[in-house]
């Protein structure tokens, strides 16, 4: 009994590696998010790298996890931040990274159960050892959701601005980035004087940060080899 248990465990653990790793090439059709909140016209377009403007890159780094380029899946720093004002009792603050949520997003469920996050670290893992951080980025701005139904920046960009993803300006890209902590609440249409105030944030980091100048690394990276 044990026996098979372990194997079964082993073939799980082999298989979900093995999809990590076949996601670093080929495009994710839908996630774990999309199948869990499936709406009637649910929209939502795949587009490479290529295809996206590199402001709304800078805007979700600058929005959801700045050190993104310098991390290896985790920001131990925004975790114990976290963990300090959770025992004071303060608000619960996010610290997931970019990665974290890639690995939620695709593979998961909402949730704050320790069985959750110890398999969100696991497949995070996985995917900062497997993919690029180009890759990682491509992933998330294409599985991210910007308002009920709308996942992906090409989706949104469509919806909302009526203009592909490649034409994103940098005020467009810090809107939709604005809404990411909870886009059922948060509206890139008609947005909310919070919203306004954190697009302003962002816009603001985005320029701290260096702009779409911050991911020239990136985009001068030699593509990744074919397996």
């Amino acid at each position: 009994m044990a026996r098979s248990a372990a194997i079964a465990l082993f073939s799980a653990a082999l298989l979900s590696v093995v999809v990590v790793a076949m996601f670093r090439w080929v495009p994710v059709p839908v996630t774990a998010f999309m199948i869990r909140d499936s709406v009637p016209d649910q929209q939502h377009d795949w587009v490479p790298w290529s295809a996206i403007s590199r402001h709304a890159a800078a805007a979700v780094i600058a929005a959801e996890d700045q050190k993104f380029l310098e991390h290896d899946g985790f920001d131990f720093e925004a975790i114990d931040k976290a963990m300090t004002d959770a025992k004071r009792g303060r608000r619960l603050r996010g610290a997931s990274t970019i990665s974290q949520q890639v690995a939620k997003n695709l593979f998961l469920w909402p949730g704050q159960s320790w069985v959750r996050k110890g398999l969100e670290a696991w497949f995070t893992l996985w995917i900062e050892l497997l993919w690029p951080k180009q890759r990682i980025l491509e992933v998330y701005l294409n599985s991210a959701e910007f308002g009920r139904g709308i996942w992906g920046v090409e989706a949104a960009s469509r919806h909302y601005f009526g203009e592909p993803a490649a034409k994103l300006t940098r005020p467009e890209a810090a809107l939709l980035a604005a809404v990411l902590p909870n886009p059922k609440r948060y509206r890139v249409s008609n947005p909310s004087p919070f919203v306004r105030q954190r697009q302003d944030w962002i816009l603001w980091q985005m320029r701290m940060l260096g702009g779409a100048g911050l991911l020239r690394t990136l985009d001068e990276a030699p593509p990744p080899a074919a397996p």
